[in-house]
């Protein structure tokens, strides 16, 4: 028995037969195709503002989570407390996710209210 960890590879379709031209010069004619990737839909972790958490933990969960220097994790405190809400990092839809378990599992288990959430980059 023979077991092969990759499928056998796939053989490539064939060649067009050449075309007659008017001259008669035989050619052959493909179109390429272009393949264009998009790049992913981004998405940004936004933190909202409570009245119960300290501001403090804040600056250290965005210092934390989203390597950001002490200096500007005051900064975006300070817009959360401000305007309500701020944005603390742009990710791949996976990696915010990821951003925003983390912080609501640290969050948690200091025992405060701190609330944070993902939504798509218009």
């Amino acid at each position: 028995m023979d077991f092969m960890a990759t499928p056998p590879p796939v053989k490539p379709p064939p060649v067009p037969a050449p075309v007659r031209q008017p001259g008669g010069e035989d050619a052959v004619v493909l179109e390429r195709k272009p393949q264009k990737t998009t790049p992913p839909q981004m998405y940004q972790v936004v933190m909202l503002n409570d009245d119960y958490t300290p501001m403090e933990f804040v600056v250290v969960v965005i210092q934390e989570f989203f390597n950001k220097d002490r200096e500007t994790a005051t900064q975006i405190m300070l817009k959360i407390h401000l305007d309500g809400k701020g944005v603390c990092g742009v990710y791949p839809r996976d990696i915010a996710a990821t951003k925003v378990d983390q912080v609501l599992g640290a969050a948690r288990e200091a025992g405060h209210p701190l609330q944070c959430v993902s939504e798509p980059v218009e």
